[in-house]
């Protein structure tokens, strides 16, 4: 078999690397490309298997991957994928040397965190392009004699001919040009003193463990620590978590705690709460009708502040019949109820189901004031309120069944928070949204919220020129709702009105 030798490497005009092309890679780094992508190494960047290469003087992460090289051996300018492949003369072995401490430094070109003398080793063998099936090659890398990447070519986002392809559109590619087809999941860091080989092979390995078909041999690659410093008139290394985990692979590679997950978006935004305070109950009860739900409303209950609209999201407190055993494990102390209403947050809703009972209280005024501080929308209870005038009186809003004197132990037991409960005969799920108004309680799946809210606010608005044209003498036939003739004029009316 051939080597790649000086002469090769001096006939390479141009290093052309991919991005990325390996699903495996693409899942690892959490973004699929559409169209492959492309950066430059310079030509000086090659070197041959067993070459010493140098990690910087004060960088630290010196990142190995491990790639096929596809050497071109005829010009190429404007082909078609089919003619592609044959003007590819070589496969062998590559490692995309580059250092994570300057990837900053570029602008995303990669030069000199990629293009670094010795930083493209290539070889040691080469394989006839024209005996090999470009979508049956292997690719494998060892660290240290640890096997850390292998995977193969059957599945690339963009195949060997695509890329052959797509580069010539635009430019020539000249014999001796080389390029980086990307690499696989497993590129790690390597070290000074560290080993990295690479090879590639034309077929994978047999079930009895024998290999076969045509390989490159390992690409032999040893690191060594860099003595000169850079100097201050350019780029300095320097680096950070971020670089770290993609430089590694994974948090876990690079030795970091693990990353809490991301708090996920607000259902209720400020955008989505205006416009569901700005419409009616009514409203939304016929929006949440068309969508086939008929039963999201809390019913029964009296408002201690019925001039007030509300909208919050939903925490949940469930009592369960008093049995007095129960009532001395779960009744006292820092119990259910009282952790309800000291974890309720600013704007949320404290909906309880104290399934209609109204032979007790369910909150009273101390506990009303510790969730009023706490910065609570609305206490809603299906059950009775102690210090019923002391409740009323607070400006947080709370939704009763009637007022009751005794304490919990005569008929409840507070059991459990942030669970699906019954409350005023419909079910209640923490984090489902609560709008109240005079004409009553409504709970709105979150999952349906902005769309109900944009078409009650859109009902609304018609409703408004639809009491215009009865004040005007209107009869409501054809105009509510609305037949063809009133909407073109309603859509006059909202044309004139903007």
């Amino acid at each position: 078999m051939e080597q790649v030798t000086d002469h090769i490497l001096a006939a390479a005009r141009k290093v052309i690397a991919v991005h990325i092309n390996y699903p495996s890679r693409a899942a690892q780094r959490g973004r699929t490309p559409e169209q492959p992508s492309y950066f430059l190494k310079p030509s000086s960047s090659l070197a041959l298997s067993g070459s010493v290469v140098e990690r910087p003087a004060g960088c630290e992460l010196l990142g190995f991957e491990g790639e096929i090289a596809l050497i071109i051996g005829k010009p190429a300018r404007r082909v078609g994928l089919e003619d592609a492949w044959s003007h590819v003369e070589w496969v062998t072995a590559s490692n995309d040397l580059g250092v994570y401490d300057l990837r900053y430094a570029d602008k995303g070109s990669n030069l000199r965190s990629k293009g670094g003398d010795g930083f493209t080793p290539v070889g040691p063998g080469l394989i006839p392009a024209d005996t090999v099936d470009p979508a049956k090659l292997r690719i494998r890398a060892w660290h240290n004699g640890e096997l850390v990447q292998d995977d193969t070519t059957e599945d690339l986002l963009f195949p060997f001919a695509r890329l052959v392809a797509d580069l010539s559109q635009l430019l020539t590619l000249e014999e001796g040009d080389i390029i980086l087809t990307g690499t696989p999941a497993g590129a790690s860091v390597a070290k000074p003193g560290d080993v990295v080989e690479v090879e590639v092979r034309t077929s994978t390995t047999t079930a009895g463990g024998t290999a076969s078909g045509l390989s490159t041999g390992r690409l032999v690659t040893r690191v060594e620590e860099g003595t000169t410093a850079f100097a201050d008139f350019g780029a300095r290394p320097k680096t950070d978590d971020l670089q770290r985990e993609e430089a590694y692979g994974s948090r876990e590679g690079a030795g970091l705690p693990a990353q809490a997950p991301e708090a996920p978006a607000p259902v209720l935004t400020p955008e989505l709460k205006a416009k569901l305070e700005s419409v009616c109950t009514a409203t939304l009860s016929s929006q949440l009708r068309k969508r086939g739900l008929n039963n999201v409303s809390i019913d029964g209950l009296t408002s201690t502040r019925p001039d007030k609209r509300i909208v919050g999201l939903a925490r949940t407190l469930r009592y369960v019949p008093n049995r007095e055993d129960l009532f001395k494990t779960h009744g006292g102390g820092f119990n259910a109820q009282k952790k309800a209403i000291d974890s309720v947050n600013e704007g949320e809703i404290l909906v309880m189901e104290a399934r209609g009972e109204k032979g007790t209280g369910t909150i009273g005024d101390i506990l009303a004031l510790r969730a009023q501080v706490r910065g609570a929308a609305a206490i809603i209870t299906d059950g009775g309120v102690r210090d019923f005038s002391a409740v009323a009186a607070m400006d947080m809003p709370t939704y009763y069944a009637n007022p009751h004197p005794a304490v919990l132990g005569r008929r409840h037991i507070p059991w459990d928070t942030d669970i699906t409960i019954a409350c005023g005969g419909t079910t209640v799920q923490p984090g489902d949204i609560i709008v109240a108004d005079s004409d009553g309680i409504l709970v709105i799946p979150p999952a349906m919220a902005e769309e109900v809210a944009d078409d009650s606010v859109a009902q609304e608005r018609e409703e408004v020129f639809i009491s215009e044209m009865v004040q005007q003498g209107h009869s409501v036939d054809g105009l509510y709702p609305l037949n063809a003739e009133w909407r073109l004029k309603y859509e006059q009316w909202e044309t004139d009105n903007q």
